[in-house]
């Protein structure tokens, strides 16, 4: 029960990750306010947290509806005398698009995939963090995270995502200069491929991601090696309770960075990939593959040439 007595809000958390990290900080002991459009799916994550003896209260909150938040937030003001120590930012909506649109350049898509894509997973971050900055920089304290990927750094399923995705981690810290002076982190989190229930059902179907570009495996094999959507939980619960918390604000984390720095592996038991180790990109590299079983999988890329290889300059 590391974080009894934390009050936690969830965005997005009625399937998925965001289900996922609703239950790994209520397992911990948190209070967790989760929030969805679907209030059949609130209800169902919400059961599910109290089976496991945690305390959830499901909001029907959309966050692309600016009242629907400030309500929320209004809500929880009064429900906990102005507390609110976590905030992760995880709603997203662009999931079904982006797998129907697969293969399309973005001169051939509807423009308003956009919209499907950042109104919720982008937008709605901003306006969250608004107003759960407002509560955290009065109290003194607080952690944000957003729910980003490596979208963010290298070009990954459509323009409209990696905007997305490239704004989130600069949103999270551009806040983190503002916020570092009142005690308040904004960090943005990398998970890997994940497991969720969507991706699941859309990968058994025949809309494969085996033609993605900036991809060579198949998305089936990545997929089926993927994160437990538990495991971004886990990670944020550690992460809540690192003595140095502060001095990570503003960075990129990525989960396997963070199963290794607190040392534990996914809920199911397996090892964390690691997306950053030699061994997996030269598995991405038709011509190179063959040399991967040979290379101990401790060998990790630098972080800096990470972003050399996306550079501008």
């Amino acid at each position: 029960m590391a974080l009894s007595g934390w009050i936690c809000v969830v965005t997005g958390a009625s399937r998925g990750i965001g289900r996922g990290i609703a239950l790994q900080l209520s397992q911990a002991g948190a209070t967790v306010y989760i929030t969805g459009r679907q209030e059949r799916t609130l209800k169902q994550t919400a059961a599910e947290v109290k089976e496991r003896g945690g305390d959830c209260i499901p909001v029907i909150c959309d966050s692309t509806n600016d009242k629907d938040i400030e309500a929320l937030f209004e809500r929880v003001k009064q429900e906990r005398s102005g507390r609110l120590d976590l905030l992760v930012n995880n709603a997203y909506a662009g999931v079904q698009d982006i797998f129907e649109n697969m293969g399309k350049k973005f001169w051939e898509t509807d423009p308003s995939i956009w919209d499907s894509i950042n109104n919720a997973g982008l937008r709605g971050h901003y306006y969250f963090s608004v107003h759960a900055s407002r509560m955290m920089v009065a109290q003194g304290r607080g952690l944000i995270v957003m729910v980003s990927s490596m979208g963010g750094l290298r070009y990954l399923f459509n323009v409209a995502y990696g905007v997305g995705k490239a704004a989130c981690d600069r949103l999270a810290a551009d806040m983190a200069v503002e916020l570092k002076r009142r005690g308040v982190v904004s960090v943005s989190l990398w998970p890997g491929a994940v497991q969720t229930e969507l991706v699941t059902q859309l990968m058994q179907s025949d809309k494969s991601v085996a033609n993605m570009e900036g991809i060579n495996k198949t998305g089936k094999e990545i997929f089926a090696n993927g994160e437990t959507t538990e495991l971004s939980g886990r990670c944020i619960v550690h992460l809540a309770q690192d003595k140095s918390l502060m001095s990570l604000t503003g960075k990129v984390l990525m989960t396997c960075d963070l199963a290794q720095r607190y040392g534990f592996k996914d809920i199911d038991g397996r090892i964390v990939n690691d997306y950053t180790s030699l061994k997996f990109y030269l598995t991405q590299v038709p011509y190179l593959s063959w040399l991967s079983p040979f290379v101990p999988s401790f060998i990790r890329v630098p972080r800096f040439v990470l972003t050399l290889a996306s550079g501008r300059f």
